[in-house]
């Protein structure tokens, strides 16, 4: 589910042997160390980071909506949170199940602050991903959500490190 070979990032170290493994809007990647996940653009998208601490693998989903809004609504349904977040979970634990593995979460921002229908997306966005990590009870341990500006992030398989860049604050750790 990821798209084609990214060389470059700017900002994000690769480690030696490592490749960028790039994760598109609505969509999630999978990858073992010494890979990086790399998600652009997220804007009142939101980024899921989950690492498997023991056996040094992640995900990164980039979601666009909580859920969807009707029944059957067509596509791939991994651009809702209520999907792709419990999808990424089965498949990154796989028959072992969850333990080791945590999630960190970024994005969420407003950026239609305009448009009373779309506003508070961002917001309900990062209400149904810490909603459906609870029920999976995977632990949150940090998040960069809110705001109102767009940010990249690159979930470094070696550490679990999440990188988050920004044009506003420049590139940050969590």
């Amino acid at each position: 589910m990821s798209g084609p070979p990214v060389t470059h990032v700017p900002g994000i170290e690769l480690p030696s042997g490592g490749r960028f493994v790039y994760v598109r809007t609505g969509e999630f990647g999978l990858g073992v160390h010494p890979d990086v996940l790399v998600t652009l653009a997220l804007g009142s998208c939101v980024g899921v980071a989950l690492w498997d601490r023991f056996g040094r693998r992640g995900a990164l989903a980039h979601v666009m909506l909580p859920s969807p809004a009707v029944q059957d609504p067509g596509g791939d349904l991994n651009r809702f949170a209520s999907h792709a977040v419990p999808a990424m979970v089965a498949e990154l634990a796989g028959a072992r199940g969850a333990p080791g593995i945590v999630a960190k979460v970024v994005g969420g921002a407003a950026m239609f602050s305009g448009d009373t229908l779309h506003a508070s997306i961002g917001a309900r966005n990062v209400d149904e991903v810490r909603r459906q990590l609870g029920l999976l009870s995977i632990p949150i341990v940090a998040e960069d959500t809110g705001g109102g500006s767009a940010r990249t992030a690159a979930l470094h398989l070696d550490s679990g490190a999440l990188s988050v860049r920004g044009h506003s604050f420049g590139t940050r750790e969590l």
